[in-house]
């Protein structure tokens, strides 16, 4: 299920979403570069970081341009990594509309959450909260709809949250606020898309 044998091309037709994502990860990281640096504060204010625990409210937009920046190119390859191989299923069983609302909603939700509980400065930015939305609605599938994630696949999500959980604990300048919202927030709407899966996925043989 996680296994990525497409050419590019085929990928870009299969997952349109995903592609799209990523372009715009890449070329916003290249806008942050020329512009200052992707790890200068200043630079990703101005290009729509999130931020909190000061005075001033982040603007409403921040809650979604700040998923598409990343902070050092790491940030960046670690989170495009992770949206290529394990976001495909997803797209595929959701379909390119569904998709898009569930990755979009969790990085917001995600956002608030960094936000209320963050009781010191930060900036925030990262596809982590969507990604780990991504995360949420897989785990809502290994316990709920067993119909659609095989035991291989849901013993693979097992082990991706086990080591995400620990990596968001323990490396320094992780959000692990957004982490988790962005995980309820992707559990809580494919509890609310699951409805559609089955029938999707019997179309596509999955």
């Amino acid at each position: 299920m996680f296994l990525r044998r497409e050419s590019l091309r085929e990928y870009m037709r299969l997952y349109p979403v995903i592609s799209i994502i990523i372009v715009i990860n890449l070329v916003m990281f290249g806008l942050l570069e020329l512009s200052g640096g992707s790890t200068q504060v200043e630079t990703l204010y101005r290009f729509g970081a999130m931020f909190g625990g000061g005075a001033i409210e982040p603007e409403l937009w921040r809650y979604i341009t700040s998923i598409f920046l990343h902070i050092g190119f790491m940030h960046l390859l670690m989170n495009s990594f992770s949206l290529y191989v394990f976001a495909a299923p997803l797209e595929r069983m959701l379909g390119v509309w569904k998709f898009a609302v569930l990755y979009l909603a969790s990085g917001i939700v995600g956002n608030i959450f960094s936000y209320f509980l963050h009781h010191d400065l930060y900036i925030g930015a990262g596809a982590s909260g969507g990604i780990y939305g991504i995360y949420g609605a897989y785990l809502f599938l290994s316990l709920f709809r067993k119909d659609v994630l095989d035991a291989d696949s849901s013993k693979t999500v097992t082990i991706i949250l086990i080591v995400g959980i620990v990596y968001s604990i323990i490396v320094p300048n992780v959000d692990l606020y957004a982490h988790v919202g962005g995980f309820v927030g992707g559990f809580v709407f494919m509890a609310i898309l699951s409805t559609i899966i089955k029938r999707r996925a019997r179309r596509n043989g999955m």
